[in-house]
């Protein structure tokens, strides 16, 4: 069998290319190995997701969704929106806002629950600003469909690595901004890293800014550890194919070896941590070859049976815990919205 690593010329990369490249370098360099889970979200990646977030099993889209839909005036009015007395009684006129809001989103993906809010925005405005910033060049194709679905609205999308790269949120002549970052996306990466990007939001915003976080809620005695390792591991096997699609990017950007069914797709619940893991497990001894770029020589990783890589944390909240992750970058919490249940949080925090 001829190698996939011998056919590919990849001596110059594009820059996204060499970013994944020097990803997976340092991530299977390491040990215990690992990847960073912004790899998950090629086009390939991204549409699996979108199918992940319809699964009977992943609560937290739907739970997260119907927050929206039951509070997205108060949201809103949070915010300071307010209809004008006289423009209420115009019933086919955009209601006027005391304070014009724009909307930033990070990670924004399709901005299927998104645009609950922008709908309910745009009935008491004229003009509604959305700055959905996302790695997904496919799934911000589809965000900006909004524009042709809501009157007045204006996507301006950004493909970026919020983590990593530099991005710039505008914001409409005196307008506030709320930025949101829901989703349970901070749940993705450790308290220090959780951080840092709530810092470098915040450095883009304003006093009466907002910041609208989601956050999946940690086991409790109406939320059990089953459950949550049911979402990430779902019996139709859609997370596995998420999971192993990785190796299938990394097979095509940069020419490597991976046999993607030859690792099994595991979801573990670590107490310690507070956070769902997702890893790939090696069924077999063996040895996938990354070939020569610019990123770096010829790279041969070696795997034991049973040795994984680490693809995802998914870190779980509590109500203080989110408070100090808030207060940490700046932030106030100035409302929550839950479920009765206690399955995910979305918080609405003020800037200091």
């Amino acid at each position: 069998m001829t190698s996939t690593a011998a056919v590919f010329d990849l001596s110059e990369l594009s820059s996204s290319t060499y970013a994944v490249a020097c990803e997976a370098r340092d991530g299977l360099n390491r040990q215990p190995k690992s990847l960073s889970p912004w790899l998950f979200y090629d086009e390939v990646g991204s549409d699996l997701f979108e199918q992940i977030t319809e699964l009977p099993e992943y609560y937290l889209t739907r739970t997260e969704r119907a927050l929206f839909e039951a509070h997205a005036d108060e949201i809103l009015g949070e915010m300071g929106v307010a209809a004008e007395p006289a423009a209420l009684s115009q019933a086919n006129r955009p209601l006027r806002m005391q304070y014009p809001l724009t909307i930033a989103e990070l990670g924004a993906g399709t901005a299927a629950k998104t645009g609950i809010l922008l709908r309910q925005l745009a009935r008491m405005q004229h003009q509604v600003l959305y700055q959905p910033i996302d790695v997904s060049t496919s799934a911000l194709a589809q965000a900006q469909q909004l524009e042709r679905e809501i009157p007045g609205m204006s996507v301006r999308p950004h493909v970026a690595n919020y983590v990593a790269e530099p991005y710039q949120i505008e914001r409409l002549r005196r307008s506030r901004v709320l930025a949101l970052y829901i989703g349970s996306s901070i749940g993705n990466f450790s308290p220090d890293e959780a951080r840092s990007i709530l810092r470098r939001l915040r450095e883009q915003l304003r006093p009466g800014d907002g910041l609208l976080l989601g956050t999946d809620a940690a086991p409790s005695r109406h939320k059990t550890v089953e459950s949550l390792c049911a979402a990430y591991d779902d019996a139709a096997g859609v997370t596995a194919a998420f999971n192993r699609n990785v190796l299938v990017r990394l097979n095509r950007e940069l020419g490597a070896d991976f046999r993607p069914e030859s690792f099994a797709h595991a979801a573990v619940w670590n107490e310690t941590e507070s956070r769902m893991e997702m890893h790939l497990r090696s069924l077999s001894a063996q040895t996938v070859t990354i070939p020569a770029n610019s990123a770096g020589p010829v790279l041969s990783v070696r795997f034991r049976t049973g040795e994984t890589i680490h693809t995802e944390n998914s870190y779980k909240f509590t109500s203080s815990r989110i408070s100090e992750l808030l207060s940490s970058a700046n932030f106030a919490a100035a409302r929550s919205f839950a479920d009765k249940n206690g399955l995910f949080c979305l918080t609405l925090a003020k800037v200091l």
